[in-house]
């Protein structure tokens, strides 16, 4: 953060391997990305223990499992320069993510507060292509930051943007058909049980009246008819 808000370049940053106090801070700043993305790691492990094995979904094990080895990398090989970018924003990103668990973890009664789970997910696909326009001007331009490394940041946030996609669909484009289908079951069970609202209770009893007044003239024609006939 030290470097990027002051005196970083945004088109293209090499690594600075000196002594220099920014360069220490930032290489002290992967050091810290680092150690949490071992503590993340952990969410693994406890859904493991309690057997949740309906949560260790693609997207959880892909990225629990290798961001702690690309944060060593970064912090052995590359403690600074244009990959770093990656970092402060994902850091943003879970601030917002860790204020949703801390929410949702205080109990059902505050879950009106997270309403804008939609949108973190959201804003967890914004850094991905961030983070891609950002990395391709490292391959673009010529600074002396690695450009293999860049490239991989390229197809690392294209498989994140992939996966955070597929959960995206998931869990708000395909659960709204099905929540909408128990909601009409719903609503025929309670009608069938005589126990709907007065609103639809009225709405079926208009349709019956309605369906009847339709019938009525086409009926008494039937009758009228009869009594000729006799």
């Amino acid at each position: 953060m030290s470097g990027w808000f002051m005196n970083y370049s945004y088109a293209c940053q090499p690594v600075d391997y000196s002594s220099n106090p920014i360069a220490t801070r930032m290489a002290n700043l992967c050091w810290w990305y680092y150690i949490s993305k071992l503590t993340e790691f952990a969410d693994t492990v406890f859904f493991v223990l309690r057997k949740k094995d309906n949560q260790i979904s693609l997207l959880h094990l892909y990225h629990h499992s290798l961001t702690p080895l690309e944060t060593w990398i970064c912090v052995k090989f590359l403690a600074g320069g244009h990959g770093t970018f990656s970092n402060l924003v994902n850091n943003f990103v879970h601030v917002l993510l860790y204020a949703y668990y801390m929410v949702s973890a205080m109990g059902p009664q505050y879950a009106k507060y997270i309403w804008w789970k939609k949108y973190l997910t959201k804003t967890q696909l914004a850094q991905f292509v961030l983070v891609f326009f950002h990395s391709l001007q490292a391959i673009y331009y010529d600074c002396g930051y690695p450009k293999f490394i860049a490239a991989l940041l390229l197809v690392h946030s294209i498989i994140f943007y992939a996966l955070f996609y597929d959960f995206y669909l998931t869990a708000y484009r395909k659960e709204k058909p099905r929540l909408q289908a128990q909601q009409q079951l719903k609503q025929q069970q309670m009608i069938g049980n005589g126990s709907a609202p007065n609103g639809t209770a009225n709405g079926v009893a208009n349709g019956v009246a309605n369906g009847l007044a339709t019938q009525l003239p086409g009926d008494q024609k039937t009758v009228t008819e009869a009594k000729k006939n006799e």
